[in-house]
């Protein structure tokens, strides 16, 4: 607590899309995977965070690679952990792994994945996480009781309609996991997951509410736009791009910091987008974000996933006491109206989120009322050629307006029962 966090990941991989061990799709990397773009990104870091920690992540077809960039970038970043006590991991399936891939297939992704990564290291070494995109519940449960492993970046908050999976529906803050879903928390001792849920990325929550890309004045807007470079730098250009990365960290190190006692940016950065825009790299960014941050939030740590994660659990025993309060204005970069204001409010029993405008001087409406009160599941394995898209969290009302009931209301228009949940916890937002 009183802490404000960074965290910062790369992620190495062959193929953008790695379905399988043995099967890959999308765009072949290998050629812009190299140890020269791991020291541009690497040492851009250290010149504006100096001392700040990052994690790098693996895929398996990375690890497996011996061609001679992918054998001098593996030995480059281990050079960083032992420089920088940097943490290096596997990611298994290069993101949205549950959507190809049964669940007993990934444990042992998992499982060889890590000792691989061991294996590169050397002299014992064991990551403290796992990065994954999103994880299906029995996985974390895998990785917490079976590999000792109890920090995994394992939900993407709201995560719907872009990419390739939707896992949309969890808080955005850390949280124990339940057995029924990744996206529920815990809800008692016998349904927790002792494997800490880490976002991946940190959001604008007024452009967040899209439930996919806007086109505004010419322009594709990204309903994930917030630290991220391709919604944000490589996409908008730096001006722009750079202000709403600033905007989306100070909705956290100043107005969150003060609600929550402590506030936390996060962001992975594929290693490969170095050099797909080659006159917009993202690096002229990477650096004026950075050493803005440094200069308006000076006490700022930039940890590792692990680290932070192992924080977090050591703070928390249980979901009981989470109570994350958050405040937003549009930032005026794309569909980020500076007219709007959010304010959400996530805890152990529900999400709940307020939009209202300031220009029309309305009352706030619930725009999202995610109970964790109610049973959920996770879809199923998905078999022999199946792809399972949408491993979403979705119950009474949605943020991304995609349901015919997911209609704006007053607070008020909430029945007794919903009331009474709401009155639980924030006795002042009902009248």
């Amino acid at each position: 607590m009183g802490n404000r966090f960074l965290t910062i990941c790369s992620l190495i991989r062959v193929n953008q899309i790695e379905v399988r061990r043995d099967t890959a799709i999308g765009t072949d990397e290998s050629a812009i995977h190299t140890a020269a773009s791991a020291r541009l990104f690497r040492e851009t870091i250290e010149k504006n965070l100096p001392g700040a920690k990052i994690t790098w992540a693996l895929s398996w077809l990375a690890l497996k690679d011996q061609r001679e960039n992918y054998l001098e970038l593996k030995k480059q970043i281990v050079f960083y952990h032992k420089k920088y006590g940097d943490e290096i991991t596997f990611i298994p399936g290069g993101f949205f792994a549950n959507m190809h891939n049964t669940r007993e297939q990934i444990n042992r992704d998992l499982h060889e994945g890590l000792q691989m990564v061991s294996d590169l290291v050397g002299g014992g070494y064991r990551p403290l996480s796992v990065i994954s995109g999103f994880l299906a519940a029995d996985n974390l449960k895998y990785l917490a009781e079976k590999e000792g492993i109890h920090v995994c970046q394992g939900n993407i908050w709201s995560q719907y309609a872009v990419d390739n999976g939707d896992g949309e529906g969890s808080i955005s803050y850390p949280y124990y996991p339940s057995s029924e879903h990744f996206c529920k928390p815990a809800q008692s001792k016998k349904d927790r997951i002792d494997c800490v849920n880490l976002d991946g990325w940190t959001v604008d929550f007024i452009n967040a509410r899209y439930p996919a890309a806007q086109f505004i004045n010419g322009v594709r807007c990204g309903s994930r736009q917030g630290v991220g470079p391709i919604e944000t730098i490589l996409r908008q250009g730096t001006p722009l791009g750079t202000k709403e990365m600033l905007a989306t960290t100070a909705a956290h190190f100043d107005k969150g910091y003060e609600l929550n006692n402590f506030a936390w940016v996060t962001c992975i950065w594929e290693l490969s987008l170095l050099k797909v825009n080659k006159k917009n790299d993202g690096m002229e960014g990477l650096n004026i974000w950075l050493s803005e941050l440094r200069r308006r939030w000076p006490q700022t740590k930039g940890i590792t996933h692990g680290e932070l994660g192992m924080a977090w659990r050591k703070q928390f025993k249980n979901n009981k006491n989470i109570n994350y309060r958050f405040v937003q204005r549009g930032s005026g970069v794309c569909a980020s109206d500076t007219s709007l204001q959010i304010r959400w409010f996530m805890n152990k029993d529900f999400r709940l989120a307020l939009l209202s405008n300031r220009n029309q001087n309305d009352q706030e409406k619930v725009i999202d009322f995610t109970r964790y009160d109610l049973k959920a599941q996770e879809p199923a394995d998905p078999k022999q050629g199946q792809t399972i898209r949408n491993w979403s969290l979705m119950n009474r009302l949605n943020q991304k307006g995609t349901r015919p009931q997911d209609k704006p209301i007053d607070i008020n228009e909430l029945n007794a029962e919903e009331k009474a949940i709401v009155k639980r916890r924030y006795p002042g937002l009902i009248e």
